[in-house]
């Protein structure tokens, strides 16, 4: 067997370099904090609860929402996803685009960074334990990141009414 044939993950990308192995990496990451998270919960004697209320549910939706697109597409959070994007345009509304720069770890972090749907996961992992630990200040937290999502879409109608009387 040729080391190619050996390799479990040689052909899945032919035209463009894939890293399998920092994606996997990331994977391993995510799921050792939440074990960590698990095992913390465990030792300090905090239960998990056995089910999340509607309103807690709500509030991590949309706290999770507006963070994702905070860490993701904001011009001013730029500065931390710098090392692992490159600058392409404005993207409207405070927020910018990028594309993911470099190879192996470099370049699966930057993939991560860019995309709100998949910071969402980390996001929403971090408010739910948030719950456990300290809900007060989670619930705060939330609170802030749900009033400021819920003000962005009143910018946005207040934009497009103000277009509709102009044309």
């Amino acid at each position: 067997m040729t080391p190619q044939q050996s390799n479990p993950w040689s052909g899945y990308a032919r035209d463009e370099d894939r890293p399998l192995a920092a994606y996997g990496a990331l994977i391993g990451i995510y799921n050792t904090i939440f074990a960590g998270f698990l095992l913390a919960a465990h030792r300090t004697g905090r239960r998990l609860p056995e089910r999340l209320g509607l309103g807690d549910v709500l509030l991590l939706t949309v706290a999770t929402y507006r963070l994702s697109r905070l860490v993701s597409r904001d011009t001013v959070t730029s500065a931390l996803r710098a090392p692992f994007t490159e600058y392409q345009e404005p993207g409207g509304s405070g927020e910018i685009n990028e594309k993911p720069r470099g190879k192996g770890m470099r370049h699966a972090i930057g993939e991560l960074v860019t995309c709100p749907f998949c910071m969402g996961q980390w996001i929403a992992t971090l408010l739910a334990f948030g719950l456990v630990f300290a809900p007060r200040v989670t619930r705060l937290i939330g609170g802030i990141f749900a009033a400021v999502a819920f003000a962005d879409f009143l910018h946005y109608g207040h934009e497009a009414a103000k277009h509709r009387t102009e044309g």
